[in-house]
């Protein structure tokens, strides 16, 4: 199936208004849709596999606590709906999502077959992660077992408590700021800062020589340029940019409040 920049591009696209880059996403996609067209024939495409797995592992992630809720399955349907999948695509999503719940489900197979799919793309489980986290937050709020499997999973993908924790936040910030209503300005300001250094992927606390490393290392990771260097098709790069200047912003922030 070709469905994989159609996919990376759409998981990405849930998180644009987060801290998680389009530009990034659009990058992603580019370089599974390479994948699957070297993909050996007969073989389980690396964009296929990543579908595969991502609803596999959100049904196995909401039936962790022995029972699927209502709001579970609402927020796995509004995933498939946001990633504007086809009737068809929407009906093999359901189905992965089915076979993750049954109790014979290989949750670490399933797992440790994508890590090898995105060896040398740890962005890609990135992805992965994020939108899991974003299913199960919607769902039960990380409530019960979903926060000790999510953190395995994290384990087994490489993915660190600290930045699993960023996603997080993020993701929490995200979610309260789209239908919180305004606070007081102090409140405001608070709240921007916090995000500010959520963007940087570093501690409020941290020294001022850190936060500068962090804002040049998330500079690096994001700047268009070496995005295009990569394999970024033109068409994205405003993506990039857009993506550059949220890290611009959130240091220029923090910069102030520490008279820097």
């Amino acid at each position: 199936m070709s469905w994989t920049g159609k996919l990376i591009g759409g998981l990405l696209g849930l998180l644009v208004s987060g801290p998680f880059g389009a530009a990034v996403g659009a990058l992603l996609g580019h370089q599974y849709d390479l994948a699957a067209a070297r993909s050996a024939a007969g073989g389980v495409a690396p964009g296929e596999r990543f579908f595969q797995a991502v609803f596999q592992v959100m049904g196995h992630v909401a039936k962790a606590d022995g029972r699927v809720s209502e709001r579970e399955i609402d927020a796995a349907r509004r995933i498939m709906q946001e990633l504007r999948l086809s009737e068809a695509q929407t009906a093999e999503a359901i189905r992965h999502f089915t076979l993750g719940k049954q109790p014979d489900f290989g949750l670490d197979a399933a797992v440790l077959g994508l890590r090898r799919a995105c060896a040398g793309r740890p962005d890609l489980l990135r992805v992965f992660m994020e939108v899991e986290l974003r299913a199960a937050l919607a769902g039960n709020d990380l409530a019960g077992p979903s926060r000790p499997l999510l953190q395995r999973i994290a384990g087994l993908l490489r993915i660190s408590g600290l930045e699993l924790a960023h996603m997080e936040a993020l993701l929490r910030f995200h979610e309260a700021g789209a239908g919180a209503a305004p606070g007081p300005a102090q409140s405001s300001r608070d709240a921007a800062l916090s995000h500010a250094y959520s963007v940087l992927q570093v501690e409020s606390g941290a020294s001022d020589a850190a936060v500068q490393r962090a804002y040049r290392r998330q500079l690096s990771r994001h700047h268009p340029d070496k995005l295009k260097a990569n394999g970024l098709p033109d068409s994205m790069l405003e993506h990039a940019k857009q993506r550059t200047q949220q890290i611009i912003e959130a240091w220029e922030l923090i910069r102030a409040q520490r008279g820097l």
